[in-house]
């Protein structure tokens, strides 16, 4: 196929992909909310209940991250902490994880993140809200919450995996013939 052939076809693909996002939205303004529990969190200075993450808005994107130990959620937190202030701008944005407060202060020091994070360690938190349990693991993913007076929902969810929509750097090597390649995310490169 030739050069410019590939590309329309490709740009017809992607027009596919907007109009399914379209109705992707629109399902979501006809979901009725998931009511949650005002948790409390471990955080480096006491503890935050899930009503005080929402800063000065109303709604907040809470990252269900594996920890310190998982790379992929170290890719996707590293690409979430670039566009960190465009998303607060909107949108109260915090990572949530297993590891003690302790353990997520030194880590994302080490990688210069700037967004605000809490410990799920025990609590119920992550597992109520599908993503997993120490038993059986945890997943990454995403939640989006409103607080409506004196009650909190949960408006959406989405887990993530390798290739996702939730880090560029999938779709950016998907802009190779051979794609990843085979390619995994590390904690360094050399």
């Amino acid at each position: 196929m030739k050069y410019k052939q590939a590309s329309e076809k490709l740009a017809g693909y992607r027009k596919n992909i907007a109009e399914l996002r379209e109705k992707m939205r629109r399902t979501l303004a006809e979901t009725e909310p998931e009511e949650v529990r005002d948790y409390e969190f471990p955080v480096s200075d006491g503890k935050r209940r899930l009503s005080e993450l929402f800063c000065k808005g109303d709604e907040l994107f809470m990252i269900h991250n594996m920890g310190r130990k998982c790379p992929y959620c170290t890719l996707w937190a590293d690409g979430f902490n670039g566009v960190y202030h465009h998303l607060a701008d909107r949108a109260a944005f915090v990572v949530s994880s297993p590891d003690a407060p302790e353990v997520q202060n030194e880590f994302a020091s080490g990688r210069s993140w700037r967004f605000p994070m809490v410990s799920h360690r025990g609590t119920s938190f992550a597992a109520d809200m599908g993503y997993g349990s120490e038993e059986n693991g945890w997943q990454p993913g995403i939640s989006v919450f409103r607080r409506e007076q004196a009650r909190i929902v949960r408006l959406s969810d989405a887990g993530f995996r390798p290739h996702d929509d939730f880090s560029t750097v999938w779709h950016i090597l998907d802009m190779l013939p051979e794609g990843s390649a085979g390619w995994s995310p590390r904690f360094a490169y050399r």
